[in-house]
């Protein structure tokens, strides 16, 4: 079995916990009171692991937020991750694949140099694309199959020439490259009755789930419907709606330490609600 998926697992059983906190930090986003260091992006993200490691299984950082702002910004990506607690699952939110010399070096990059636990690929080029990822046997490899976003309608759930929409055939695709259950799959929150029918068809694959909170799916709907048969091996991404306070709230921020209670009370009230239904 990937030893993330392990780790992962045994962190939720223990905390009884599937958040995964986004880090998609935005300079124009985060609170003023950050902006008088001389990295203020670190400094957030460290101040949100500070907030959050208590609950969080999981940290994904989406890459753009990093690649836009050139060598500061992945300077920033890797401080931030030797900044996550070795007991979190981290994930390069990169959504790579292309043909096979390229993609083992996009893998090299985001497992090896940046040593992520987790990475988001694309399905698109099929299977060679994805086989340099899939090698790495102790990682997780999150493959695209039915996203949040309203786009999704025009391929992702589309019919195939025997009936099934495509995400059905991605799922089926994943199950037979995961190695030694280092496969898993991202499927939107917002799509929560056809998560179900994802985790029927798919049992052991790992779950990353997207589109809870400024989205609108359904944090109960995400869970039930996203973990495996033992309450585990799904993961569940919050983002802005964590990690940027409300503004009438962001304006009271005196002091790092302000903002810190206040994402971890955000982040508290979500492990809360998520242990009434693991």
């Amino acid at each position: 079995m990937s030893l993330v998926r392990d780790k992962a697992n045994s962190r939720i059983s223990a905390l009884k916990s599937l958040l995964c906190v986004g880090l998609d930090s935005d300079p124009e986003k985060i609170p003023v009171l950050f902006l008088k260091y001389a990295n203020p992006v670190l400094e957030f993200n460290r101040a949100v692991i500070r907030a959050t490691s208590d609950v969080a299984i999981a940290y994904k950082l989406n890459t753009a937020f990093y690649e836009a702002r050139g060598i500061a910004g992945f300077r920033d990506m890797e401080q931030t991750l030797s900044s996550i607690p070795d007991a979190c699952m981290t994930i390069a939110d990169a959504k790579r694949a292309d043909i096979g010399n390229t993609s083992k070096m996009y893998a090299q990059a985001f497992l090896e140099h940046w040593p992520f636990d987790a990475l988001t690929v694309a399905p698109y080029m099929g299977f060679d694309s994805l086989e340099p990822f899939f090698a790495y046997e102790d990682k997780l490899l999150f493959v695209l199959c039915l996203t949040s976003n309203k786009g999704s309608a025009d391929f992702e759930e589309q019919s195939m020439h025997d009936g099934r929409p495509l995400y059905r055939t991605v799922l089926e695709k994943v199950v037979s490259w995961s190695r030694k259950g280092n496969g898993g799959v991202v499927v939107g929150a917002t799509k929560s009755s056809l998560l179900a029918e994802i985790r029927r068809e798919a049992p052991a694959l790992f779950l990353l789930i997207p589109g809870v909170g400024a989205q609108g799916g359904s944090l109960e709907d995400a869970v039930n419907f996203g973990v495996d048969a033992n309450r585990q091996s799904a993961i569940i991404n919050v983002s802005r709606s964590l990690i940027y306070p409300d503004a009438s709230e962001a304006g009271s921020l005196s002091c790092i330490d302000d903002y810190e209670q206040a994402v971890s009370a955000a982040a508290t009230k979500i492990h809360d609600e998520m242990k009434r239904f693991l």
